[in-house]
């Protein structure tokens, strides 16, 4: 899917604070999840499934990321 990334509206976490390292979110038409690194705005966007992006979330605020399993 191609993605013309100036009709999206990126946002960071605000956990992110004023740091410059950051990933970028924004969801996109027709339910796709874009994800880009803050640091390279025009470059490439990696693009997610609403569904993928819902599972992802789950798994980070559930704690099936964080190492402990």
């Amino acid at each position: 899917m191609t993605v013309d990334s100036t009709e999206c509206r990126w946002f960071k976490s605000s956990y992110s604070g004023t740091g410059s390292q950051c990933v970028e979110v924004a969801f996109v038409a027709a339910g796709w999840v874009g994800v880009r690194d803050s640091k390279n705005p025009t470059g490439p966007a990696l693009m997610f499934s609403s569904g993928e992006w819902d599972a992802f979330t789950a798994g980070v605020f559930g704690g099936a990321l964080d190492g402990s399993e």
